[in-house]
């Protein structure tokens, strides 16, 4: 599933909505992360059969990823939230300057090279408290393809393509 998301470039999605904001104002209240996943899951739910379902399981990873943001980023510059839908994916894109500690560890950032996660500071992105990552979890239950990606020498890009169809685990 994964490889068959990523191939999808930005070109083949059609943009649906997008936000933009400063971070220090994201970060000022924690309740932002569930204004803005309750916004972008009510337009995904749109077009599909049953939308306040399909909207309420998106809800959950959307908001997890969200959250995810929240934590990965300090008090400066600007973070944006953007929907592109194609014919059988919803992408979720949620870009935001790395936190300074972060910027600091990677003096040399690759090119799709997997940036440090977040976990509230210790560096890792995606906290494994039992072995298995946040990430892996939303991939398996929403059969979604989410990747993690540097936006330059000093952000950080979240990218969920999740299938359009209404199957969940």
């Amino acid at each position: 599933m994964e490889e068959e998301a990523s191939r999808f470039d930005d070109d083949a999605f059609s943009p649906m909505v997008s936000l933009e904001m400063n971070v220090a104002m994201f970060k000022s209240q924690w309740q932002f992360c569930d204004e803005i996943t309750e916004y972008f899951s009510d337009i995904l739910g749109q077009g599909h059969s049953d939308p306040a379902r399909y909207s309420n399981f998106l809800s959950v990873a959307a908001n997890e990823l969200i959250e995810l943001a929240f934590r990965a980023t300090d008090g400066r510059g600007k973070i944006s939230f953007s929907l592109h839908r194609n014919a059988t994916f919803n992408r979720l894109k949620i870009a935001f300057p790395r936190a300074e500690e972060l910027s600091r560890q990677r003096t040399k950032p690759r090119s799709g090279d997997t940036p440090p996660a977040l976990d509230g500071g210790s560096g890792d992105l995606v906290a494994k408290s039992d072995g298995t990552a946040l990430l892996d979890n939303l991939t398996t239950i929403f059969g979604a393809a989410i990747r993690i990606e540097n936006e330059g020498a000093d952000g950080i890009e979240i990218v969920a393509d999740f299938p359009s169809d209404e199957v969940f685990q």
